[in-house]
């Protein structure tokens, strides 16, 4: 992908700037319980007010199904916001219609506006609806939904800036149709998404070397993509997870009853010959019975009795992979060694963690690839050790495995 222009590029001076931000963010009762992603687009949001641009922020929160419901509303967002930038951020409680449009009207320079959730309307997330239904067009009613949430988002900027990467993948309303009605307005990234394109990117285009992948999670299925898409890249794939049980099922091996794709054994065995060495498995299990906290474990081998199942990366395992990652220059990291959120089988994760961290130390670049291990590496208090934490885990995901971004295509390049 070309560099794109960013909003520092833009004058946005007097001007009003649509900005689509990532807000989904947790909450309990109101209360927003990891800001993360709203401290990651503090750059962005104030590059435009201290130049006297006009922000109008857009995001999503979980998923309303197209409908206002009171648990997904922004306004804890917005308060929030208020108290990070310690200056007024104004709420409209809708994204379009009179109200939004009054108040993007009375905007002054400086000025900070959130609209309310944008998949309170079903127009956000129809296409990619179609798309997933097998249909090659939205029917009339659709379009209609979401050629009017289009023009109604479009009317409130006239510079459009993306910085939200976490849906850089879904062609919806706000990340896609939005920018082109705005043209020909700039259409820029922000400086988030501008830092994911060039460490993610980065690594992929021209990395140090050795460059160093680490796969984890449930399913190989689920890592297809990546694999294919970084073994003629990287020079290892370290593999943990409950993934490595269906590798090791393809080797012969017994794995007890761990979890495994037995309709993936002959992918995972032809995945280990295309990677001709190049992907590490484990050589030792955390294992037990059950999955529960402070349950018995034993560690096992690649043989796995066959009342137990593979939990955790062993002993040997952490020394092997920590050995390879001490000597890489370039590591992404995605996905679990383990069941990490049960002790003890977050031991394996959180040794990989300090690995990635002393590697960090020696120079190394260290990517996290957001979702569970970027909660991983947030949990062991070493986020601030790494050189990139990705907000994106599905973006991230989809990113490795090479897939074009339409809705960053679309905007200008620098």
């Amino acid at each position: 992908m070309k560099p794109k222009k960013t909003i520092s590029d833009i004058d946005v001076k007097g001007r009003h700037v649509l900005m689509r931000v990532d807000f989904n963010v947790p909450l309990d009762a109101g209360r927003i319980t990891d800001d993360r992603r709203i401290v990651m687009a503090l750059e962005s949001i104030r590059s435009v007010i201290d130049r006297g641009g006009r922000l109008v922020l857009m995001s999503h929160l979980g998923r309303p199904k197209g409908e206002p419901r009171p648990e997904f509303s922004l306004r804890p967002v917005a308060e929030h916001l208020e108290t990070l930038l310690e200056r007024p951020v104004a709420f409209a409680e809708d994204c379009i219609g009179g109200v939004a449009d009054a108040k993007v009207i009375d905007m002054k320079d400086g000025d900070v506006l959130l609209l309310e959730n944008v998949r309170f309307h079903k127009g956000e997330d129809l296409i990619d609806k179609v798309k997933k239904s097998g249909a090659t067009e939205p029917t009339p009613q659709q379009r209609d939904s979401i050629d009017g949430l289009t023009e109604l988002l479009a009317k409130h900027g006239e510079v459009y800036c993306n910085n939200a990467f976490g849906t850089c993948h879904r062609e919806h309303v706000s990340m896609y149709n939005v920018p082109l009605a705005i043209r020909p307005g700039p259409c820029v990234v922000g400086h988030l998404v501008e830092k994911e394109l060039r460490f993610l990117g980065g690594a992929l285009a021209n990395p140090s070397r050795p460059f160093v992948a680490i796969l984890g999670g449930a399913k190989v299925s689920d890592k297809i993509g990546v694999i294919e898409n970084l073994l003629p890249k990287v020079d290892s794939i370290l593999i943990g997870g409950a993934m490595a049980y269906t590798f090791l099922a393809s080797q012969g091996n017994d794995i007890g009853k761990s979890l495994c794709e037995r309709d993936r054994l002959d992918l995972a065995k032809s995945l280990l010959q295309k990677a001709n060495g190049k992907i590490r498995l484990p050589s030792d299990s955390i294992c037990a019975a059950e999955l529960a906290e402070g349950v018995n474990t034993k560690t096992c081998d690649s043989t796995i009795p066959a009342d137990l199942m593979g939990l955790d990366i062993g002993p040997k395992t952490i020394a092997d992979y920590a050995a390879v990652l001490a000597n890489a220059k370039t590591i992404i990291w995605n996905g679990p060694m383990g069941v990490f959120e049960t002790p003890p089988f977050d031991k394996g994760t959180l040794a990989v963690a300090n690995a990635l961290a002393k590697a960090t130390q020696l120079g190394a670049t260290t990517i996290i690839g957001g979702g569970d291990s970027a909660a991983a590496v947030e949990a062991a208090g070493l986020a601030s050790k790494m050189t990139h934490i990705s907000t994106g885990g599905g973006a991230s995901l989809e990113f490795l495995e090479g897939r074009p971004f339409e809705t960053l295509e679309i905007l200008d390049d620098a």
